[in-house]
Formats: C-alpha cells, structure tokens, sequence
C-alpha cells in the first residue's frame, strides 16, 4: 500500500510538471505571436477574408489583435475559450476591414488546438463554430464582399481541415496512451503470475515437506529417535520457507515489486539433501560440464527439482526417487523420476500431476529461456518430470 501510494503521488506530481511545461511552451508561443503581429513584412501572411475594402488601423485593431494573440496562451488547457475569443476577434476584424495582420493565422492554431486537446462538446463546439462562419459569411456579404459562395466554402474547408489535423492528432496521442495503459497491465499481470509462481514453488514445496512429515510421526509414537528426526525436518522446511518468503516480501516492500530474478536458496545438492533427510530416499546424479549456470537457468533448474520433489513427497512418499542433471552442448538437463505409488494414484490425480498449476507455471517459466518441459506417467508406473534448457538463454 505504501509503495503504491508513492507510485501514485509520483505520477501526480510528473503530471503536474509536465502540465506547466506545456502551459509555460504556450505562454512563450502567445508572447511570440503578439511580436509578430506587430511586425510590418508579416502583415502579408495574414488570413485575408472577405476583400472588403480596407480602412486604417486604429487603437481598437490592436485590441483585436492582442484579442487574436493573447488567447494562445491556453490553447491546451482552455482550447474552447481560446477558440471562442480568438474567433470573435478574427470576425470582428474582417468585419470591420482593418489592415491585413499576421494576428488573423492564430485562427488556424485555435482551430487546430480545439480539435486536438479539447475533450468536451466536440460536436457542439464544432456546430456552433458553423454557424458562427456562416453568420460571418452573412455580416460581409451584407456589408458588400464580392466573394460568393465558391470563396466561402474554400475558406471553410482550410478550416476544417485544421480541425481534422488536430482531431487526427488526439486520436493518435489517445492510441499511444491506450498502448502504453495495455502494455503496462499486461506488464502488471505478468508481475503478478510470475510473484504466484515464486509464491507457488516457495510455499508448495515446504508445507507439503512439513504436512507429509507430520502425518507420518503419528505413527512413529514407539521410535523417539525417528519422532526426533522428523521434528527436526519440519522445522528445517519451515525455517526455509519463512526464509524465501521473508526475502519475498523485503523485495516487494522496498521496491514495489518482485525481484527479477529471486536468489536461489541453496544448491540442487542441497534441496535434495533436504528431502531426503525428511525421509524421502532420494539419489541424485549430476553430469557434465560443471561451470556455474546464469542465474536464471539455475533458478529454472532448481525449481524444476523442487517441484519434481514436492511431487514425489506428496504423491509417493517413502518411493525411490531419481534426481539426474546434465549440461552440456549448451544445455542443461533436468530430470526427476520417482517409482511408482504403493496405492495406485487415481485418474485425477494423474491429471492434476500432469497440468497442475506449479507445472504450468514451470513450463512457462522454461518456455520464456527457450527450453521445454514434460511430465507424465511412464510404461512402468513410474512418474517423470524433465525440463532441457539452453544455457545461453539465460542471463
């Protein structure tokens, strides 16, 4: 919770500064615009509309013009009243014929700022700003334009297509937030599937050691020796699970998420030594190339061999189990295979062996470095569980 509130809060304040970023760009851009206007060579790259006959400038058309300007300064934070004064301004201005401005473009920005930033009223802004052209169109040709509807309705259409331009532009922007929200959930779900996996594996493993260990001492009343081993074994595993999970949940608390590659607890030697001091008669054999492994592959390796383990403890407890890897040609080789049950294992606990969520997490897990992963029951009843993994596609 913690963590997450800062993730908030952080995104909050970036939010913050990059809003006055943009306000403080589009200050810049009004205060740029304002100059030009006022600038004489500019004057002839100004929106003429109307061919009204033209009278001289007066202190009214500098307010027109700083009315043209001025407004840019919240053409995305306002990009209505931007558009609603700046095009007053500009239709007052052809209106009364004052002196061609460079002032009079703003209208394409303004017009190209509704479009892409605002989020309200599109529709209705867009009416209301036909129908205001249309009523300028009616004013000038009142007033005595030559121009016909040919002229009205080419003016028209440059504006619309600032419009479109900046619709076009929102679209996209909304596209690339729309990618950048899915990609950060699928990046989320596959934090969280692989944090089930790492959780899964930690906690299977051990308590199942544990409830195995515990529900064999009850029959070990006569054997202090034996009660004592097995004591001694539940609390190895526990000890180790509370381990993994206190190292699981340090991540998460100073990070806000789960380590990308969590430290292996020990060797394979070592998760085997363990089992079978928990009473599992356990032979591990390992061939090959012994250089160390990339981190990644080890954890592949260790936990194929933790679930092959847990699996053998839970469904054939006391049976002979096989632990054989193998590296070489760039690979490792992983398998665990344990005799068959002395009670014939039922049709759905077959299945549950062979798709079971610790198994599918594994295979992806293998399938994510490039390798694959089998399990199943074999001709002689035995139940074998084998993974082959490139090395190099670890890390």
């Amino acid at each position: 919770m913690p963590t997450t509130w800062v993730s908030k809060r952080l995104g909050a304040i970036g939010s913050r500064w990059r809003a006055r970023d943009a306000a403080a760009v589009d200050r810049g851009i009004a205060v740029v615009f304002t100059v030009l206007a006022f600038v004489p060579a500019l004057a002839t790259m100004s929106a003429e509309f109307g061919d009204l006959p033209r009278r001289p400038a007066d202190l009214f058309a500098v307010v027109l013009v700083l009315a043209q300007t001025l407004p840019l300064a919240v053409r995305r934070s306002r990009p209505a009243m931007c558009l609603a004064i700046t095009g007053i301004a500009f239709a007052v201005h052809e209106s009364l014929a004052y002196q061609p401005q460079f002032s009079t473009v703003t209208v394409y920005l303004a017009l190209y700022s509704a479009g892409a930033h605002l989020a309200r009223f599109r529709r209705t802004t867009a009416g209301l700003a036909t129908v205001a052209y249309v009523l300028l169109c009616v004013v000038l040709t009142a007033l005595g334009s030559p121009d016909r509807l040919t002229e009205f309705s080419v003016f028209y259409l440059i504006f619309v297509i600032f419009w479109v331009l900046g619709t076009f532009v929102r679209h996209r922007r909304a596209e690339e937030s729309e990618r950048r929200r899915s990609a950060a959930s699928a990046a989320a779900a596959a934090e969280r599937a692989r944090i089930a996996r790492e959780l899964h594996d930690v906690i299977t493993h051990h308590v199942t050691a544990i409830v195995v260990q515990a529900d064999a001492t009850q029959f070990l009343v006569g054997a202090p020796d034996r009660v004592g081993k097995a004591l001694t074994a539940m609390s190895g595993a526990g000890r180790q699970a509370l381990a993994e999970l206190r190292h699981q949940l340090d991540v998460l608390e100073a990070t806000g998420e789960s380590a990308p590659r969590p430290p292996v607890r020990g060797t394979v030697r070592d998760l085997v030594e363990r089992t079978r001091a928990g009473g599992q008669p356990v032979e591990l054999t390992e061939t090959g190339d012994p250089s160390p492994l990339p981190a990644d592959v080890a954890l592949a390796v260790y936990r194929v061999v933790q679930e092959g383990l847990t699996n053998a403890v839970k469904y054939a407890a006391g049976q002979p189990t096989e632990v054989r890897t193998t590296q070489l040609d760039g690979r490792v080789e992983v398998e665990v295979t344990n005799a068959a049950a002395p009670v014939p294992i039922s049709v759905g606990v077959r299945r549950e062996l062979a798709g079971g969520r610790g198994l599918a997490g594994l295979r992806e897990r293998v399938s994510v470095l490039g390798g694959e992963l089998t399990a199943g029951a074999q001709p002689d009843g035995r139940f074998r569980l084998r993974a082959v993994v490139p090395i190099a596609g670890g890390a």
